[in-house]
């Protein structure tokens, strides 16, 4: 007795357009729907787009699934694949590269990610092998031909051979004789990066260098941060949400969208380690003025005071101030701390300045004065000493973020750091002529990169005899574990403080 086989149904001619050219124009436009809202597809195309355009994956990927109507599961699916294939990416090549009878920088790309995002399936998610395999399978003909078919197959069927514990003895270096390398294998990062944390951490990089770069690898929650001043943080949290660790300001989404309480200006998406720093800049006592200061020469006729120290008149700077995050906090934290405190907010960029009056309008917030400039924080326009505390957060690698910007580990490279500690270090010997004496700056990064971190810092204050370093750790009292290869820079961990790694020194001009 045979099978039992359904009957091929026939075709019936549908209603609308009759049989010929537009049936067939009806069949490939649902072709083309299909394939499109493909979560697997979108996940490719993010990959493809960060490596051949420079793209962003967390601003592309919400665009794609938007515009293609995925959600639910399979928006889930394709934000699994396209973030977690990024942050893998190293691990991945390497596996590749033994189940490969063609080096993978030889491979065209197209064939590359999609060997990426099946090894991803295979090693790192619950599907089954067979369904990994046949659905790479298909998107390596959607997106090149059928002509690489079996070689994706034959290379993702060695990969399922061994689960990825298996692999990484295999493919990962001998930690014995290259710990770096191993590293960099089993958690997916650059050598370079692997030894800059290890030097960073100092002495206790072999407890906690692993910690560090797994942390890296995590998605972090969506940390939100209210208005100094403004309503209490327990009144603004949705149901749901957690109080920040360290910043009375932050709280943390564990789903849904921030859009709302960005709008309503009840709060703003920011770190609670970002926040942390303009809370250790605003705690650092300032000595008080030898003399007035000169008013800041911006235009603006709310920032004239006479800072004397006490927190009446203190004038504040933003250097870097784009995109806002950090001066909407600051403005809050001058309206609170001192009664006629004034904030200038300067950008270089006049888009991002854009984006700063916005941050410090929105929601009708009233407080100390206000004024945003477009200008180079190297070359600025106000006169030395015309403020009294200033923030310098500095353009750096961002290294320190990496768990938001699964993509940016893959983009920098170690002789990028020359020049942007160069920049660093310019900006920073900038707010030191900005501060009057007896005035506080903050030098933040989002990098634990000693290139741009304490050795920044060291060079600049090193060669200002009217300079000296305060102990930044002391400026936030309730934060344990700060302490970083300087004894007085204030350090923040993800692993430690489930914050991005940001760094922060506070300097005092002594003298000029």
């Amino acid at each position: 007795m045979g099978v039992y086989r359904r009957p091929r149904p026939r075709h019936r001619p549908a209603a609308g357009p009759g049989p010929g050219p537009a049936r067939e124009a009806d069949a490939a436009k649902r072709d083309v729907a299909r394939r499109s809202g493909n979560p697997r597809r979108a996940a490719y195309q993010v990959l493809a787009a960060v490596e051949n355009r420079e793209a962003y994956a967390n601003l592309l990927l919400p665009k794609l699934l938007a515009e293609r109507d995925i959600t639910g599961r399979d928006a889930a699916l394709a934000t699994e694949l396209a973030y977690e294939t990024l942050r893998g990416q190293g691990t991945y090549d390497a596996v590749l590269a033994a189940c490969s009878d063609r080096p993978l920088d030889q491979l065209d790309p197209p064939v590359r990610q999609i060997l990426r995002l099946g090894a991803h399936q295979l090693l790192a998610t619950r599907i089954g092998a067979h369904a990994a395999v046949a659905t790479s399978v298909d998107l390596a003909k959607q997106v090149v031909g059928p002509r690489v078919s079996g070689y994706v197959n034959a290379v993702l069927r060695r990969v399922a051979t061994r689960d990825l514990d298996a692999w990484l003895e295999i493919v990962a270096p001998d930690p014995a004789t290259d710990a770096d390398g191993n590293l960099a294998v089993r958690y997916s990062y650059p050598r370079w990066i692997v030894a800059a944390y290890r030097d960073a951490l100092g002495d206790v990089a072999e407890a906690e260098l692993g910690d560090a770069l797994a942390e890296g690898n995590a998605r972090p929650k969506v940390t939100m941060a209210t208005l100094p001043g403004g309503p209490d943080r327990d009144q603004v949290m949705p149901a749901g949400a957690e109080p920040g660790r360290w910043s009375p300001y932050a709280f943390t989404l564990d789903s849904g969208n921030p859009a709302g309480l960005v709008a309503s200006g009840q709060a703003a998406v920011q770190d609670e380690a970002s926040q942390l720093a303009a809370i250790a800049l605003t705690n650092a006592p300032l000595a008080p003025a030898t003399a007035p200061a000169p008013a800041p020469a911006t235009g603006s006729e709310t920032a004239t005071a006479t800072g004397d120290g006490t927190g009446d008149g203190e004038r504040w700077l933003d250097l870097c101030a784009g995109p806002g995050g950090k001066s909407r906090l600051l403005h809050g934290l001058a309206t609170i701390a001192a009664p006629h405190a004034s904030l200038v907010a300067a950008e270089l960029h006049p888009h991002r300045a854009a984006l700063v009056k916005e941050a410090l309008s929105r929601g009708g917030r009233k407080g100390a004065p206000a004024e945003v400039v477009v200008a180079d924080g190297t070359r600025p326009p106000w006169p030395d000493g015309s403020f009294d505390r200033v923030l310098v957060d500095a353009p750096c690698s961002g290294l320190g973020a990496l768990r938001r910007r699964p993509e940016a580990r893959w983009r920098k490279a170690e002789s990028d750091l020359p020049a942007l500690a160069e920049l660093q270090r310019a900006l920073l010997r900038s707010a030191l002529a900005a501060v009057r004496p007896g005035g506080v700056v903050a030098y933040v990064t989002c990098s634990p990169v000693p290139a741009e971190t304490r050795d920044v810092v060291a060079a600049v204050a090193g060669a200002d005899p009217g300079v000296e370093i305060l102990d930044a750790q002391a400026a936030l009292p309730d934060v344990p574990g700060t302490e970083s290869a300087g004894p007085l820079f204030a350090q923040l961990w993800p692993h430690r403080h489930g914050t991005d790694a940001i760094f922060i020194a506070l300097l005092r001009r002594t003298a000029r």
